[in-house]
């Protein structure tokens, strides 16, 4: 197998065989410690895309996120839903906590703008599945925000797979900690994550997504059966799971391990091992990480060296690429809507303390 072309040009824009027009321009609903912090930041290095309009719960924050990017408005939520500034945006991007997507979403989908929102994209099923119906419903594109989709190193991984690399794929282990409470909100014990209602879980909704989305990607296929167990042992984690592990079920004998937790040393890896060798991503999935990549066969092991590349940005300029193309974004509506079923079985086999079939 000759690996050239997979690592010569390893951060190269597979996907982006041309991009005409532009910028895309964004307003971005939701302006927490992810929007400022990594987002915002990512947005403005885009080639394709351009941050324009800022909406928040509060005037002054949305004013404030605006002046300090040089944005053309800064609205509240109201101001959105009675359809303010809608001449500075094209699309938007959702932020908020996970509940409230679907409500931006109808909005956005009843103004013709298009979405790009960030996972997982609601707190159940059934709010996800109405996402998917009211953006077919006015025709805009509808896209879930899956950076592990255009981080060069999982695409470069996902072609070895397919090639054959490492063989007859056997297993996946994917894993993903934090210590939440101090790396998330300064400690805030009344964030939004902390709250069913608004997040529809936590280790699992919130970071546990990461090793199960990755392996579908990866392995282009779709788990057959799930098990699945939850731990909450700590305050404040009584309502919700503070850590997780389940199992999926692959066609072709093919397992996935994957664990979770918001209460454990910071961490993330996603190894696939097969018949002939093995690839391994170290760190995996945190945004401000430097990723690692690893591959092994025929009793040689290669530390892989590339140029990082800004998941976010790689992310806003595929939406953007996308719109301008006008063509269908992998990671869909309906691609996230899978997502959510499958975290719905992975909580009911916990709670049932069986597997649940698909």
């Amino acid at each position: 197998m000759e690996f050239d072309d997979y690592f010569d040009e390893f951060t190269r824009r597979d996907w982006q065989e041309r991009s005409d027009g532009g910028p895309v321009r964004l307003a971005l609903i939701g302006l927490g410690w992810f929007t400022r912090a990594w987002a915002l930041p990512g947005m403005e290095k885009t080639d394709l895309c351009e941050p324009t309009v800022a909406i928040s719960g509060s005037k002054a924050k949305a004013e404030g996120v605006a002046e300090e990017h040089e944005l053309e408005a800064g609205i509240t939520y109201e101001e959105f839903h009675d359809g303010n500034a809608t001449d500075a945006y094209d699309a938007i991007y959702v932020v908020t906590p996970n509940a409230l997507h679907l409500d931006y979403v109808e909005t956005a989908a009843e103004l013709g703008k298009d979405v790009l929102c960030e996972k997982p994209m609601e707190a159940t099923a059934d709010r996800a599945e109405r996402m998917v119906e009211v953006c077919a419903e006015h025709d805009v594109t509808l896209m879930i925000a899956y950076r592990m989709h255009t981080e060069p190193a999982v695409r470069r991984t996902k072609e070895l797979v397919h090639e054959g690399f490492v063989g007859d794929v056997v297993r996946i282990h994917g894993h993903m900690s934090q210590l939440m409470l101090s790396e998330i909100d300064t400690g805030d014990v009344d964030q939004w994550r902390l709250d069913p209602e608004l997040s529809g879980g936590c280790a699992l909704m919130d970071i546990g997504i990461y090793p199960l989305n990755t392996a579908r990607f990866v392995l282009d296929a779709e788990p057959t059966s799930v098990y699945g167990n939850t731990v909450s042992e700590h305050e404040p984690f009584s309502q919700v799971d503070e850590h997780v592990s389940f199992h999926l079920s692959f066609p072709d004998n093919v397992d996935a391990v994957c664990t979770a937790s918001q209460n454990a040393h910071h961490s993330s890896h996603l190894r696939i091992t097969g018949t002939d060798g093995q690839i391994t991503l170290d760190p995996a999935f945190f945004e401000r990480e430097a990723r690692g990549i690893t591959i092994e066969r025929g009793g040689v092991e290669t530390d892989i060296d590339f140029e990082q590349v800004d998941q976010l940005t790689e992310e806003f300029d595929y939406f953007a690429h996308c719109l301008l193309t006008d063509s269908d974004p992998l990671p869909d509506g309906r691609h996230g809507l899978t997502d959510l079923r499958i975290i719905e079985a992975i909580y009911e086999s916990a709670e049932v303390g069986a597997p649940v079939d698909l």
